[in-house]
């Protein structure tokens, strides 16, 4: 649920409230630093597929993070 919300933050999904495609990087860092206390938190107490899962999603949803503040960078390099 945290995951899906990270993706929603950062405009990869669009909210199912509204929606739309909202894009919202500093929420998006903020669960991503809460999903990265949990799996820190919880090392050593999940079973081998639930570590696996936890820093599977971290790890993809940090290489996306970091893709959606390039893209803004360069967005903003360009205006």
């Amino acid at each position: 649920m945290l995951a899906t919300a990270c993706w929603q933050q950062m405009g990869k999904m669009p909210s199912p409230v509204s929606g739309k495609v909202e894009r919202e990087l500093n929420h998006a860092k903020m669960t991503l630093d809460l999903l990265i206390m949990l799996r820190d938190k919880t090392k050593g107490n999940l079973s081998p597929d639930e570590e696996k899962a936890i820093q599977s999603t971290v790890s993809n949803l940090q290489l996306n993070y970091a893709d959606e503040l390039l893209k803004t960078d360069n967005q903003q390099t360009k205006n």
